[in-house]
């Protein structure tokens, strides 16, 4: 068992350093995690990485702790130290030039797809510090394209499980454990590609980190470092202070597993004392035989990803500023499935709904902070063979992205993207898109009507009809949630509207798409009509400002056939 965070508090010092200093540490962290992050974008292979960028940057220490990340995907930091404590507690000859892979989610990983590399940094001759890289990747074997199989009842049948192993011993490449699992995914060049690249962006990282280390020496970077960690833990606690004590209760459902239970609970209970927050999921619902489990890894960063939402925008999001947060959560139910059990859904859902029942509790301590409901993923994998070269190919739908909730601040952004994203993964160019595969984007606009109606309205979802510009019948399956439960709204805002994706086949009535189904036979000149949720209102609808009424009627947010309130 892995020990909590919260166990693992900041040790004494032996050298102080000056604010000054502390503040040129952090934000040199700040720009080396950036930088790898840029190396990530503009070498890797996949269009799921350079495209819709599906990865993250962090930096942690030999205590597993999360020192610095960059603006990536929150479900995939908040997980990182689990990571690494996974590495430290298999690893204890760890040398320059070593580096370490994994995925498994009984080992710290989240899911399958998202493979995590590591590289140690050291100083002066000791080991300090972790560069890493996790990016999803487009394909991890298994029985389904694409990493996702919701026919699944094992974690075996959802691909290729890493635990931790180490990929280069002292510099030099195991190129027979690479070509091992090269062989293992259906797309070998793209995995070597975007593997090359996470390897490379650590190595960035950890020459970056030496250049820090060799001009402020070894025990003033240490010292910044836990003085960066407890001046976040110092903000993060000023503003949980202000909040309401009491114990607040949230909840939120998934739609199904994909089998035969349906409305899923997340239940929260969360516990607010002075300057500490205590999250307890053990009421949520018992596990399933689906994908839908969460490994508890993931859980702990979606718990992270609700807190880190709600204090200051401008407070580091490291291991400092979550030491007010303790979660307790019950191994046997969804959001901690015992080991063997599938997960590959999880960093959406139940990500999603973990942030919203945790979200929805905390609206009553602080209610101006908590925001609207975000829109749920509904993901389709398409693939197929190119006509124009005769290449097979596998694509991930990352475009119509959902609306984000709305919050005291104001509407929700549209086409944002889900909780756990917070607007990290993009959907790409279209026109580069249609370049690379045989997809031709009919239109690609913001659906109307989609945001909950509110105060402040949630952002919209989009409305993509897209065509298949293929010679011979693909396969696509399906992955997510948010048909039946919409975004939910908040303070008296509406929910937004659900996802409705269709299946259009010349000669056949339209076919509703199911969020976690597989093998969808696709037919040259097929569309898929995908209309995306939209975000959550926040507030009474009959307060929303006659000005911001017209607006969005002039701007075709919503229809003008609907009635002022």
């Amino acid at each position: 068992m892995i020990a909590p965070l919260d166990q693992l508090k900041g040790m004494p010092m032996s050298t102080t350093v000056d604010p000054i200093t502390r503040s040129v540490v952090q934000h040199r962290l700040s720009s080396i995690v950036a930088e790898m992050g840029e190396a990530m974008l503009r070498t890797s292979y996949s269009q799921i990485l350079n495209s819709s960028r599906d990865f993250s940057i962090g930096i942690c220490d030999t205590r597993s702790r999360l020192i610095a990340q960059a603006d990536h995907i929150p479900v995939h930091v908040g997980a990182l130290p689990w990571a690494a404590r996974a590495i430290e507690a298999r690893f204890k000859d760890i040398v320059p030039g070593d580096v370490f892979l994994l995925n498994d989610p009984y080992h710290g990983g989240s899911h399958l797809p998202d493979l995590t590399a590591f590289v140690p940094v050291f100083a002066e001759g000791q080991r300090m510090l972790w560069t890493i890289v996790r990016a999803h990747q487009s394909d991890i074997g298994g029985a389904t394209h694409g990493g996702y199989n919701p026919l699944a009842t094992e974690i075996w049948q959802e691909g290729l499980r890493l635990p931790p192993l180490r990929l280069y011993e002292g510099g030099k490449l195991r190129d027979d454990l690479l070509d091992m699992l090269a062989l293992n995914v259906r797309n070998a060049r793209d995995f070597r590609g975007d593997l090359a690249a996470m390897v490379g962006a650590a190595n960035l990282g950890q020459r970056q980190l030496d250049k820090l280390f060799l001009e402020f020496g070894r025990e003033v970077v240490d010292a910044a470092m836990e003085s960066i960690l407890d001046a976040a833990e110092e903000q993060a606690r000023s503003v949980v202070a202000n909040w309401k004590d009491g114990v607040f209760y949230g909840e939120a459902f998934l739609d199904d597993d994909g089998r035969n239970r349906q409305n899923l609970r997340i239940a929260a209970k969360v516990t607010k004392r002075g300057s500490d927050i205590e999250v307890d999921l053990s009421e949520s619902d018992p596990q399933t035989d689906s994908f839908v489990n969460s490994s508890h890894a993931n859980t702990q960063a979606a718990v992270a990803m609700a807190f880190a939402y709600l204090i200051d925008p401008d407070t580091p999001k490291n291991e400092g500023a979550l030491r007010p947060l303790k979660v307790v959560a019950k191994q046997g139910t969804i959001v901690w499935a015992d080991p063997g059990l599938p997960v590959t859904m999880c960093t959406s859902h139940p990500s999603n709904e973990i942030v919203e029942a945790v979200v929805k509790a905390l609206s009553a301590s602080c209610p101006d902070r908590a925001m609207a409901g975000w829109s749920r993923r509904f993901r389709v994998a398409i693939q197929g063979q190119d006509p124009r070269n005769g290449r097979s190919f596998i694509w991930h739908m990352f475009h119509a992205r959902p609306g984000g909730g709305a919050s005291s601040g104001g509407d929700g952004w549209s086409s944002i993207g889900e909780w756990h994203t917070a607007g990290g993964i993009k959907f790409g160019s279209i026109e580069v898109a249609e370049v690379r595969f045989p997809l031709h984007f009919r239109h690609h606009e913001f659906r109307e009507d989609s945001g909950g109606r509110g105060q402040h309205r949630g952002g919209l979802g989009v409305a993509l009809d897209l065509e298949l510009e293929i010679a011979e019948p693909a396969l696509a399956n399906t992955a997510g949630d948010g048909v039946r439960h919409g975004a939910c709204g908040l303070q008296g805002g509406e929910d937004g509207a659900p996802h409705d994706y269709r299946l259009l086949s010349s000669g056949k009535p339209p076919r509703a798409l199911k969020t976690k189904e597989v093998g969808i036979v696709l037919s040259p000149g097929d569309v898929l009509a995908i209309r995306s949720s939209g975000g959550g209102g926040w507030g009474p609808a009959d307060k929303r400002a006659p000005a911001a009424l017209a607006r969005d009627r002039t701007q075709h947010l919503v229809t003008n056939t609907l009635k002022d309130i």
